[in-house]
């Protein structure tokens, strides 16, 4: 039978610290520990929307190890980059590894991710979801992290230098992000006003009113005379909503009109929160224009896809590595989310050579064709260094056909 294994087991192996290692001393004072907001924002519905924006489409991000040589891009087409962009670990295709790890980002604005090497072959990258990473340093001033998680209660000490750590909100803390704890009060608000919304409608539901009676009536009377117009006219079963009374008794109906916020200002809240990620309604509901993703991407995409390609290139290539040229980038083909207007201009770009055939089938999501890697020009462009070369030997050219014609005149005449 084979031996089962724990699934920290699995990512970490037999890691145990070896070093006696003291809590980190950093310049500000404050201390490096990590802990998950306990708000948790991701149950909010306009949270996980706002999230879900961001996540879904810097999934779409593609990796890719390159190497730059005197200015040239060489593509490497490396066992790194067929792990990154198919399935960096067992559990997880590249859509979900990055899906969770910005989503980590949005919410914890610190997200870890532990890659697991086989001498100097890279066999996964797997998301470290913790509910503590303390950091430390051993005597040499060597930084580890301390993750700390809720299931097994086991921790694993790793060195700092090869987990891959991404923040946001870097601003007190010289190792790790801020918390969300600015948008708890808009929040808050989100979460009473649904509550108050949900209230309102059940209050205006019930009949509420007082019974009053035109005689004097016992106490026991009266209590009895109450119950029998609740169960008769106030229960589930009264389906017609209309209550009969006699001469005895009026029924003086209370008017209960609770007070709930109206809709421009529940947008106001909702839209708090989308600024606050950096998105907004119609990118959140698919209904963007062209000019709308571009700023979304420029503002939110962009910038995860330099700290990713930083990142990753810091912990997954040596120093030599590095110097060589060696970096992973993550890359995303904006002309795929373009308008067909837009994509059929770009055929210009094809007659100046500046894109290939294949490069506009693929804006285009069409397939690639053969021969369609070579750049094409039209025959009426010449490169602007030629220019003159060519006026002046178009000139040359003419000068001597007009003094072979001339020669040619001149023996006509001669022969006559």
């Amino acid at each position: 039978m084979a031996e089962k294994r724990s699934f920290f087991q699995k990512i970490f192996g037999a890691i145990r610290a070896r070093r006696t290692l003291s809590g980190l001393q950093i310049l500000n004072g404050y201390t490096p520990i990590f802990t998950p907001w306990g708000g948790d924002p991701y149950e909010a519905d306009v949270v996980r929307a706002a999230v879900d924006a961001i996540a879904r489409n810097a999934a779409k991000l593609k990796a890719r190890h390159i190497r730059r040589v005197n200015g040239q891009i060489i593509p490497m087409n490396s066992q790194i980059e067929r792990l990154l962009q198919v399935r960096p670990n067992p559990n997880m295709n590249a859509y979900d590894f990055l899906y969770k790890l910005v989503t980590t980002l949005m919410i914890d604005n610190n997200a870890f991710a532990y890659p697991i090497w086989d001498g100097t072959n890279l066999v996964a990258i797997w998301p470290v979801n913790c509910t503590m990473a303390e950091f430390l340093e051993d005597a040499t001033g060597t930084i580890y992290v301390k993750f700390y998680f809720g299931g097994s209660g086991e921790p694993a000490v790793l060195p700092y230098s090869e987990v891959i750590h991404l923040r946001r909100h870097f601003y007190k803390n010289d190792i790790i992000g801020e918390n969300n704890t600015p948008i708890n009060a808009t929040l808050e608000a989100i979460h009473t006003t649904n509550q108050g919304l949900a209230q309102a409608v059940k209050t205006s539901a019930n009949l509420r009113g007082i019974l009053k009676y035109t005689g004097m009536l016992k106490e026991a009377d009266i209590k009895a005379s109450r119950d029998r117009f609740v169960s008769e006219y106030l229960s589930v079963q009264n389906n017609g909503g209309v209550a009969a009374l006699d001469g005895k008794a009026d029924y003086i109906e209370l008017k209960n009109q609770p007070v709930i916020i109206n809709a421009p200002q529940m947008k106001e809240l909702r839209d708090a929160i989308f600024r606050y990620f950096g998105v907004n309604e119609n990118i959140v509901m698919g209904k963007y224009t062209e000019d709308e993703y571009e700023a979304f991407y420029e503002s939110v995409l962009e910038p995860l896809a330099i700290q990713l390609s930083l990142e990753f290139t810091s912990k997954l290539f040596t120093e030599r590595e590095r110097g060589f040229g060696n970096e992973i980038i993550f890359e995303s083909n904006r002309l795929q989310y373009a308008s067909m207007k837009t994509k059929l201009n770009l055929k210009e770009m094809v007659d100046r050579g500046a894109m290939t055939p294949n490069e506009w089938r693929e804006a285009l999501n069409l397939a690639p064709i053969e021969g369609g890697d070579i750049p094409l020009r039209r025959l009426d462009m010449i490169d602007a260094t030629k220019a003159n070369e060519y006026q002046l030997g178009k000139q040359a050219s003419e000068q001597d056909s007009e003094v072979d014609n001339n020669e040619v005149d001149n023996n006509n005449d001669n022969d006559i």
